[in-house]
C-alpha cells in the first residue's frame, strides 16, 4: 500500500492473525513499528527474536533480514515476480504481494 501523505509503500504486519505493526519503505530505508494497542494487548508476540516488542521503531538501510526471508525463492520467486510484474530486486514490492499467507506466524498485507 502507499501512504497517501508520503507516497511511500507500507504493509500491515500480523502475528498469528493479530495486527502487530507496520513496515514502511522510506527514502532512508525501512521502518518497522509495533502497534501501540498490540503492545498493550495480552501476550504480544515479537515478529522475530531480533525485533522484540518495543515502542521505539526499528530502522534499517536494507530490508530487515527477517522480512526478506519471508519472500519466496527460486522458481516461486520467478513466478511471483512475473505474475505481479515486479523486478526480483524489488524486495519490498515482493514482500507486499507474496507474504500475505506465509508459512509460520507472520503475514504482511499490502498492495495498491
Amino acid at each position: 500500500m502507499k501512504d497517501s501523505n508520503t507516497g511511500f509503500r507500507f504493509g500491515r504486519v500480523y502475528v498469528q492473525d493479530r495486527f502487530a505493526g507496520v513496515i514502511e519503505e522510506t527514502d532512508e530505508g525501512y521502518l518497522f513499528t509495533y502497534d501501540k494497542e498490540y503492545l498493550k494487548s495480552k501476550n504480544p508476540l515479537p515478529v522475530c527474536i531480533n525485533m522484540p516488542c518495543r515502542e521505539e521503531e526499528y530502522k534499517s538501510d536494507i530490508l530487515f533480514p527477517f522480512f526478506d526471508g519471508l519472500i519466496p525463492e527460486g522458481w516461486l520467486l520467478d513466478l511471483s515476480a512475473r505474475n505481479w510484474k515486479l523486478d526480483v530486486a524489488d524486495r519490498f514490492g515482493l514482500l507486499l504481494v507474496c507474504c500475505e499467507d506465509c508459512i509460520g506466524d507472520v503475514a504482511v498485507r499490502g498492495g495498491e
